[in-house]
């Protein structure tokens, strides 16, 4: 009986495995090549890390059959990305393309470097200017003649 158990259980499993393999027949090798270049384009909106060539989630498998049914159709790429895009929003493209909603993802990085290069030049010049006020504000002669008197008045008094 546990014989029967296990082999259940390997079936099970082996069919299991065999259940995220997608196989597609492609009419030609050119179309075999958009297919897994927009797959790797394309974010799977249930993982949000992972391209739906790499992903297992089902709405990814989804999005696979989905991508060679419009492939098989003869739909170009920017026609499938739109399709998507429409479907899942922009969320979908791991490069969202440059609009108002996207500028921030484009330039915000590029801003914050400039800033951050910007307040360590302003801190770095103040810094250089006090350290040249503080060499240029030598005692004049007179000036040094009273911090004496003043330092041996002070060690007398101790």
């Amino acid at each position: 009986m546990r014989h029967i158990w296990m082999s259940l259980v390997l079936a099970l499993m082996v069919g299991v495995s065999q259940a995220a393999v997608d196989t597609f027949e492609f009419e030609t090798e050119d179309q075999r090549k958009r297919f897994y270049s927009l797959s790797g384009e394309l974010r799977c909106p249930k993982c949000q890390n992972q391209n739906i060539a790499d992903s297992d989630a089902p709405v990814a498998t989804d999005l696979r059959r989905e991508l060679f049914r419009l492939l098989d159709e003869g739909e170009s790429d920017e026609e499938i990305v739109e399709f998507m895009v429409a479907r899942y929003g922009d969320f979908v493209r791991y490069k969202p393309a440059l609009t108002v909603q996207t500028i921030v993802l484009w330039f915000g990085p590029a801003l914050f470097l400039l800033i951050g290069l910007v307040s360590l030049a302003v801190m770095l010049r103040r810094r250089q200017r006090a350290m040249r006020d503080t060499h240029a504000g030598h005692l004049t002669v007179d000036e040094q003649h009273r911090l004496r008197a003043l330092l041996e008045k002070k060690n007398s008094d101790d």
